[in-house]
């Protein structure tokens, strides 16, 4: 993620800030990448903080994409939904480097669905996924302790909101995708026939997870075609978020050129050697304090085969015909 500044004094914003150090009140331009002191308050401004400028209709183009919120005076749920969309924004925000979402991008938004376990009576079972545009994100694990729970049930060496909005928007960048000219036989000869029978699939996977295999990047991009995209997809966006993070920081290494702009990057054998580089020094880092790596996964060549597939399809999603 850049780096972003008022522009009355200068002082470095951080993403989600609503207002500076010096007093003046902060507002993101979407459109344009940059923070603003003025512009028309977004309607979860006040409630959940995000600062977005609003647009038609009231809401920010964040916000406006989710089609239903849990009701928010039960329990934690307005602290549940704030987290959450502050992940999806900065995963949007992310994605519009390669000109997902933005103006100049013709093709159809997703509509999410924002629930939550906690609706005042009984516990609801909610699953995650993707359907026909529709992304169900539950916002209850926007509580890092249910989330670290989760984590461990399942075996997961991540598990995060930004992990989670990659992951379901990676199954909606395959239905954009999907018509584009010799998308689908080229999916299918690096990923996989995708029109295996899901829930099948997904049965056996439950039934007798997988175990870790140097063709995949996590166990369960093992369960199907579609999945292995979608884990495939949410590692590459991680990888380059990251590694754009390290250098907008100013930060410089032996490896990493001056100047670098991993979301300008075209050659994906080099983004990832850079982003390898950058993640093995973080990862010394936190082993000296004692805390997880940054990035457990080894990158094989099957795996980066399958990013660099997905790397190009995602920077040239414009420029393909359907």
């Amino acid at each position: 993620m850049q780096r972003f500044a008022c522009p009355t004094c200068g002082r470095r914003a951080y993403f989600h800030n609503l207002t500076c150090a010096c007093g003046h009140a902060l507002y993101f331009d979407a459109a344009r990448m940059v923070m603003r002191n003025e512009g028309a308050d977004c309607g979860n401004r006040a409630p959940i903080g995000c600062n977005w400028i609003g647009e038609a209709g009231g809401l920010c183009r964040s916000c406006a994409m989710s089609r239903v919120v849990p009701v928010l005076n039960v329990g934690n749920n307005i602290q549940l939904l704030g987290r959450a969309e502050r992940a999806k924004r900065w995963v949007l925000t992310n994605i519009a480097n390669w000109h997902w979402f933005s103006d100049d991008d013709p093709g159809p938004r997703p509509r999410f669905l924002m629930l939550s376990e906690e609706t005042g009576g009984r516990a609801e079972q909610i699953t995650m996924g993707h359907l026909a545009g529709e992304i169900t994100i539950n916002v209850t694990e926007a509580d890092a302790l249910i989330r670290l729970q989760r984590r461990q049930e399942l075996g997961e060496q991540y598990r995060s909101m930004v992990g989670h909005f990659r992951h379901e928007l990676a199954h909606f960048f395959f239905d954009r995708l999907a018509p584009k000219a010799g998308f689908l036989a080229a999916f299918r000869d690096c990923f996989g026939d995708e029109r295996a029978d899901y829930s099948a699939a997904l049965q056996r996977y439950y039934q007798s997870p997988p175990v870790s295999s140097h063709d995949f990047i996590t166990p369960y991009a093992r369960s199907h075609p579609h999945e292995d995209w979608a884990e495939t997809v949410a590692h590459l966006l991680h990888l380059v978020d990251f590694t754009d993070s390290f250098v907008s920081t100013g930060l410089t290494m032996p490896g990493v050129p001056t100047g670098f702009a991993p979301y300008a990057e075209t050659d994906t054998d080099r983004l990832l050697d850079i982003a390898t580089r950058v993640a093995i020094a973080i990862n010394d880092i936190n082993r000296a304090l004692d805390n997880e790596d940054l990035y457990p996964f080894v990158l094989t060549p099957p795996i980066r085969r399958k990013i660099g597939f997905a790397h190009g399809w995602m920077t040239a999603h414009l420029s393909q015909r359907a």
